[in-house]
């Protein structure tokens, strides 16, 4: 069984094909569910961001967990599994490793080096956990994410220098000292959102939410930092849009939560060389493109930032992405090496099992053979044999494991030992550790933004 990784990305998609792909928040563990049900996937988890789509499954073949997937993802998005292909990437094995390092070091950002991907991945391996969908293998892989993408962020920088998908929006709005803003969604995107405008010295922010009590504590949060705050309902966006200088909308809802008609009493009046500058951050979208049409008003959305991103090339140094992407690959093979090191324990702590077996065999014998042997002597000889099996077994058990780390072309190391020690082949699975994750581990990373 082996990590098979398949999504779709501002890399692979346009905004119209990852708005149709994209997993709302509210049916994730849904989604989750229906593919862990699929008859080649045993672990999975999905990570669904405003610019990827991805899943991450123990599959136990290729084509059958591709197709597995790729069926659940397209009825997700109400299309053919053909018409998804042209936008998907695939990664299998090794290379799966490589890729989730890569995403949560920034380094398949929109915005190279951005830290906000990695409290996601977070986030969606909690999700993946609480619903049931996650064993040791995907336990110990995002475990081992989350460490290297905190690693790769302080040792290149990266974490210093790459702005969020919402910095970047907020650019378009130009200088936000003492200036009034409205923030749609009090989600973690909203939270970076408030973040974000605080360090640009907002002088009054306000907070729309469904849930308005998810909406005052927001506000709250940003009211203790010194910001004039105050939380609303949705049911008010028109008056308070009238208002605001700059909006951030970032719902996670499944339908566009701003039109044209919630614009209807915008008068910028001495204002009106400064455009309102509405940025949705929502994938799918909360604003209708027709916003963007309204005079005085000037929306940025995700495909908007992706082309300012082109225009401008990325913010950190080539010297800088070459050393996170030399520590990922560092930490691939250190990674790939352990993992089949591991998967050779099994056999060998079965051949130690035969090993002890045979001496408490051979010392019954002895008992039978020799009933008047003296009990220190019994005592003494089991020792000694011991200390002879394990002397034997120690070279060999160790350099397999050395061996099999080191991955030399096509040898099978564990079913080399099996042959050569007539072990029965179901013995190594008897005495393997338990699949499901520890319900008592600690969730390890930082979750940036």
């Amino acid at each position: 069984m082996s990590v098979l990784a398949i999504g779709l990305s501002h890399r692979t998609a346009d905004l119209v094909t990852l708005e149709r792909a994209a997993v709302p928040a509210a049916e994730v563990v849904k989604v989750l569910d229906e593919l862990h049900r699929a008859e080649d996937v045993s672990e999975v988890m999905l990570l669904s961001t405003c610019n990827r789509v991805e899943v991450y499954a123990v599959v136990e073949t290729f084509h059958g967990g591709l197709a597995d997937i790729s069926d659940v993802l397209a009825r997700q998005a109400g299309m053919e599994p053909g018409e998804l292909y042209d936008n998907f990437y695939v990664h299998y094995a090794g290379a799966a490793v490589e890729h989730i390092f890569s995403v949560a070091s920034g380094l398949d950002s929109m915005v190279v080096g951005e830290t906000q991907i990695l409290g996601q991945v977070r986030s969606a391996y909690a999700t993946a956990r609480a619903a049931g969908t996650v064993g040791r293998t995907l336990h110990e892989l995002i475990q081992t994410t989350l460490r290297v993408g905190k690693r790769v962020h302080t040792e290149t920088g990266l974490d210093q220098l790459g702005a969020s998908v919402v910095s970047e929006a907020l650019a378009a709005a130009g200088e936000l000292a003492g200036r009034r803003a409205l923030i749609v969604g009090a989600g973690s995107m909203g939270a970076l959102a408030a973040s974000q405008l605080r360090k640009a010295g907002i002088g009054d922010l306000v907070v729309a939410n469904r849930t308005v009590e998810k909406a005052e504590r927001l506000a709250d949060s940003v009211a203790e930092q010194g910001i004039l705050a105050r939380a609303v309902s949705m049911g008010v966006l028109t008056t308070e849009l009238a208002r605001a200088d700059v909006v951030v909308s970032c719902t996670g809802a499944k339908d566009s939560v701003l039109g044209a008609g919630h614009f209807s009493d915008l008068d910028r009046g001495d204002a009106a060389d400064t455009p309102l500058v509405v940025c949705d951050l929502g994938l799918p979208r909360d604003v209708e493109p027709s916003v963007g049409e309204i005079p005085g008003v000037s929306l940025v959305d995700l495909e908007t930032i992706r082309q300012r991103m082109a225009d401008s090339g990325t913010a950190t140094t080539e010297k800088q992405i070459a050393r996170a992407g030399g520590l990922v690959l560092d930490e691939v093979r250190e990674y790939l090496a352990g993992q089949r090191s591991a998967a050779v324990t099994p056999t060998v702590t079965a051949l130690r099992k035969q090993a002890a077996e045979v001496v408490d065999a051979e010392l019954l014998r002895l008992d039978r053979r020799r009933p008047d042997l003296d009990a220190d002597v019994r005592d003494e000889v089991g020792r000694t044999v011991r200390r002879v099996v394990d002397k034997l077994l120690h070279a060999p058990t160790v350099r397999v494991k050395q061996l099999a780390a080191e991955q030399k072309a096509g040898t099978d190391y564990a079913n080399a030992l099996r042959e050569l020690f007539g072990l029965d082949p179901q013995a190594p699975t008897a005495v393997s550790t338990p699949s499901a994750a520890p319900e008592t581990s600690r969730i390890d990373g930082d979750e940036s933004g």
